[in-house]
């Protein structure tokens, strides 16, 4: 509680500059010269050095690397193709990370938090990264403590530490109490001075391992490590089977046993697939930043398209922040006009109204006669706010404001005339006057009730179309409200939303019988800020994906805890810093943009990989297949670098861009194993049979050019069909790129000169139709396979 009167509480002040005046700018210089500054790393981003080596330096780059210089210095250039690849897409990656890391970093200034910190006594707000020691910070209701410090001031402030503490209840603080870095106002205000700052501060210890990027914490990126430990496994024994039998066992020219050699181990790597997921990634960052949407965790991305149930808060999500008085009720025959004056005081009251009490000082401008001298700030737990109040004769009365079922008994006649204004959606607050003094824990019994104030919130225009977007993909949408369950219910009608409402404060406490409830309805009124984070947690336990969306201080625990929290741009400090997305223009229509470029990045990589995967399970059974049967490799480096460029590389770089709208699911490697090993199986072993009965049909000079081409020809045709079925369901462009693909094939082996640069040329008639019909039997049986492992494999 607050005395006006006597000023703020300022005794037990700790030593440093004045609380009034804060810092002066030479006191400021001389602790960034010292480098006492508040130097904190940037969530969202890395630097360019980490850019480069993380798309450089890799396990696969090193492999294609040395391989690389070996082709160089030992064959034509055409078998060193796949050097030139690698570059490429090395530096593509590198391009588009870099945007993507301009985009956030922009947008982060945007959305940065400013805190306001006194200097040569004025109120000035800075950026978090500009803050000194022995600053003093003014802070209030939905401010985020920024660095750790002392109070040096405070107005009934109530400070919420559970997300460093675990302390589910909000600690008062008085002057010369510690506050932490990561924790928030929940309600008053006050000022206090910075003791630690940068690495120094608590919450900086804490996060600054998680808060760095964290694109690789993702299902989708830890899923392609796991592949690509398992493809590693599998490489190094092949390779070197491969090596010996190349190299030792056949009595071939040393060259090109290199180069053959080298042609079956590059193909088992599936370079690309890292560098298109960070592509993808990336590129989501970038279409998502037009929008004004900041993604503060890449995986954020993913994680939203993974949502099943998303959690909204009404105020600030479904509605606009602002508010308009449309009626005030006297009851008990109260003097209107009287009134007036007594909610203009109320408001006058309080230095950071909330958007209830901003839209009644609106309205009700004129206090004249009475003269706050002690207050109590509004807080979401208590429901209600207060003052004491002293006319122009020097009489006092304590006054209280807020929800008409908190403050009244059931049974009071005046609840009845509240609930029919919230069955029409309106905010109905009560005024009413105490009988106790304002610092007693009991204030709000016995209190009379003087008026009803209703208040109109305004819908945001885009909510019904974005909720009916979340019904049409099947993600259900759950209110979760503070306000009264039945004007909640009213709001959520006039959008479309129909369900069961109910209210919170009779939920069962225990989780699975919470959960049970949480399914039922749909609608749910008067939940507590520790409510919201139970419900949160009540849903997950039955195995959904849960986002949360919100913009208050009462919903920071919530939003922490949710899967994917999201937070409007306009939302308090605190919220913005703990969600992973923050929708800078405050529209809520842009979350299905969100959810789409979730959706679009891991659907079309689970394709994409299944391509990738498709060619290093086919090249390490062929290159197992080589050493046991003791014949050449069959491939030089450049059929295969033609064979992926055109079935994976170009194709892989269209599809991981297009437009997916299927939901995201879970084991992400298993469905993209599923079809990998039985269709690398299939072509290895038709591409295998091909290269046999071609080695029976060709005898004399130049029959082994002439078996790797029938070799090639069958590989290539099964490829494009593997291609073809991974690009259903067919759109033009899809069906234009898997023409073209094959088009650009027919081409090389109908230009002579394209013939001896791939070291492509089908000789006679018979062999190469006989590649044709392996390639359609093969063909046919992937499609029965895919089609048995849809019904028999379980995603």
């Amino acid at each position: 509680m607050t005395h006006l009167d006597a000023g703020a509480e300022v005794d037990s002040v700790p030593p440093g500059p004045p609380p009034a005046t804060g810092l002066t700018a030479a006191e400021v210089a001389e602790r960034v010269a010292g480098g006492q500054v508040n130097d904190v790393p940037v969530r969202s981003s890395r630097s360019a050095v980490d850019i480069v080596r993380a798309n450089v330096f890799t396990r696969f780059n090193a492999i294609i690397g040395v391989l690389w210089v070996i082709m160089l210095f030992v064959a034509p250039i055409q078998d060193g193709l796949f050097g030139f690849v690698i570059l490429a897409n090395t530096g593509i990656g590198i391009v588009q990370e870099w945007r993507a890391k301009r985009t956030l970093d922009s947008l982060a200034l945007i959305g940065e938090v400013r805190p306001t910190v006194r200097r040569d006594g004025t109120a000035t707000e800075v950026g978090t990264s500009e803050i000194v020691l022995d600053d003093v910070i003014e802070i209030g209701p939905g401010d985020k403590v920024v660095v750790d410090g002392v109070c040096v001031e405070t107005d009934s402030l109530e400070i919420d530490e559970s997300l460093l503490t675990g302390e589910a209840d909000p600690v008062v603080k008085r002057p010369g109490d510690p506050v932490m870095s990561g924790s928030f106002v929940v309600a008053g205000g006050g000022a206090f001075r910075a003791t630690k700052v940068g690495r120094e501060a608590y919450a900086a210890q804490l996060a600054e391992e998680a808060s760095r990027f964290t694109l690789v914490h993702s299902e989708l990126r830890s899923g392609i490590s796991t592949i690509l430990k398992y493809v590693t496994w599998m490489m190094v024994p092949t390779a070197i089977g491969l090596v010996i039998s190349q190299l030792v066992v056949k009595d071939n020219d040393f060259k090109d046993s290199v180069a053959r050699t080298v042609g079956g181990i590059v193909p088992m790597v599936p370079e690309g697939l890292v560098l298109l997921t960070s592509v993808a990634f990336a590129i989501g960052v970038i279409r998502l930043g037009r929008k004004q949407c900041l993604v503060q965790e890449l995986p954020a991305i993913e994680g939203l398209a993974r949502v099943d149930t998303v959690c909204l808060d009404k105020t600030g999500t479904l509605t606009e922040g602002g508010m308009d008085v449309t009626g005030l009720t006297p009851l008990n025959g109260a003097d209107e006009a009287s009134l007036r004056r007594v909610l203009g005081a109320l408001g006058a009251s309080d230095p950071r109204p909330n958007a209830s009490l901003k839209a009644i000082v609106a309205a009700c401008p004129d206090h004249d006669g009475w003269r706050p001298t002690s207050a109590l700030p509004f807080s979401s737990a208590r429901k209600y706010s207060g003052a004491t109040l002293a006319d122009g004769d020097g009489r006092a009365g304590t006054w209280l404001l807020g929800a008409p079922d908190v403050l009244l008994p059931d049974d009071d006649p005046a609840l009845a005339e509240t609930e029919r204004l919230n069955e029409q959606g309106l905010r109905v607050l009560l005024l009413a006057r105490a009988a106790r003094d304002l610092d007693d824990p009991e204030v709000a019994q016995g209190a009379e009730p003087a008026a009803l104030v209703v208040l109109e919130q305004r819908l945001r225009p885009d909510a019904a179309d974005t909720l009916r977007y979340f019904a049409e993909q099947n993600v259900r949408a759950k209110v979760i409200s503070g306000d009264n369950a039945v004007s909640v219910g009213a709001v959520a009608s006039k959008l479309g939303l129909s369900g069961a409402v109910v209210d919170a404060r009779r939920l069962p406490g225990e989780r699975d019988a919470m959960g049970a409830a949480l399914e039922e309805g749909t609608v749910f009124g008067r939940v507590a800020p520790q409510q919201k984070r139970d419900m949160v947690g009540a849903l997950q336990s039955r195995g959904h994906t849960v986002a949360m969306t919100g913009d208050g201080v009462n919903d920071v625990l919530a939003l922490k805890d949710a899967d994917i929290g999201v937070s409007m741009g306009s939302g308090s400090e605190a919220t913005r810093a703990v969600a992973q997305i923050v929708l800078l223009n405050n529209s809520f229509a842009t979350l299905p943009s969100v959810v789409a470029e979730g959706r679009r990045v891991i659907g079309n990589i689970t394709r994409v990989a299944t391509l990738f995967l498709v060619k290093t399970v086919y090249s390490v059974l062929l290159a197992i297949m080589v050493v046991v049967s003791q014949v050449e490799y069959p491939f030089l480096p450049r059929h295969l670098t033609l064979l992926s460029t055109l079935t994976i590389g170009v194709p892989a770089f269209f599809l991981a861009l297009a437009p997916n709208k299927e939901r995201a699911r879970p084991n992400f490697v298993r469905r993209v194993m599923r079809y990998a090993i039985p269709g690398g199986a299939v072509a290895a072993l038709a591409t295998f049979a091909t290269y046999l009965l071609a080695r029976e049909h060709y005898t004399g000079a130049g029959a082994l050019d002439a078996e790797t081409s029938a070799a090639t020809l069958t590989l290539f045709l099964i490829s494009l069909w593997v291609l073809a079925i991974i690009a259903r369901p067919y759109t033009w462009w899809r069906v234009a790129l898997v023409a073209a693909m094959g088009a650009a094939f027919l081409l090389v082996l109908v230009v002579p000169w394209l013939q001896d640069f791939f070291a492509l040329k089908l000789v006679g008639v018979t062999m190469p139709w006989i590649a044709v019909g392996v390639a359609a039997v093969a063909a046919a049986t992937l499609e029965l396979m895919w089609r048995w492992v849809d019904r028999r494999v379980p995603a």
